[in-house]
């Protein structure tokens, strides 16, 4: 009798211990997956910045240079493409549209002195430069977790329950294409 409450104990504790175990990395999991939604929120909000700013930054380059209508236009629809943007993947595309775009906004700068020199103009271009910083740094935190959740999710014993309850591999933002080439700066 008692080597059968003995086994039955060690049955009792063994199925309790991988209980635990399977509910612990799960929760892990949840944790971890959490921490990546966050982050990418995160990114989110000073993409949203950005696009808060753009408008006014627009407006007092358009009281200089009114014929540029161009730029505005493609400034325009890759905030809309942005501001639209779901996943890692569109986010990433629509990010590099507008920071294009704006880089010819502000080029346009360079052909109007007096635009250089307004403080309106001043002000939001450092607005703009420091949004430009918080992002990176919120990318850089969001592909951070990601990495670590990734990792998780592929690593023995994690990975078996990973994929049966639906875990899967997050993505991480990336330079945009032609980051690597060193850009032309010209002072003719």
């Amino acid at each position: 009798m008692k080597k059968k409450s003995l086994v039955i104990i060690i049955v009792i504790a063994a199925v309790l211990l991988i209980a635990g175990l399977f509910i612990g990395g799960y929760n892990g999991l949840v944790n971890l997956e959490a921490k990546t939604d966050t982050a990418f929120a995160n990114v989110q909000v000073q993409l949203q910045r950005r696009l808060d700013l753009i408008p006014n930054l627009v407006n007092t380059v358009k009281g200089y240079a009114a014929h540029e209508t161009e730029v505005y236009t493609a400034v325009s629809d890759a905030r809309a493409r942005l501001a639209g943007a779901a996943t890692v993947d569109e986010v990433n595309s629509a990010d590099g549209e507008l920071s294009s775009a704006l880089s010819r906004l502000l080029a346009i700068s360079e052909s109007y002195p007096e635009l250089k020199a307004n403080e309106n103009f001043l002000s939001l271009q450092d607005e703009l430069a420091g949004t430009e910083n918080r992002i990176g740094v919120a990318r850089k935190d969001y592909n951070d977790v990601v990495q670590v959740y990734n990792v998780k999710i592929r690593s023995f014993p994690t990975n078996i329950f990973a994929g049966m309850l639906g875990f899967e591999k997050k993505e991480l933002f990336a330079a945009d294409e032609g980051a690597q080439s060193v850009p032309s700066v010209d002072f003719d």
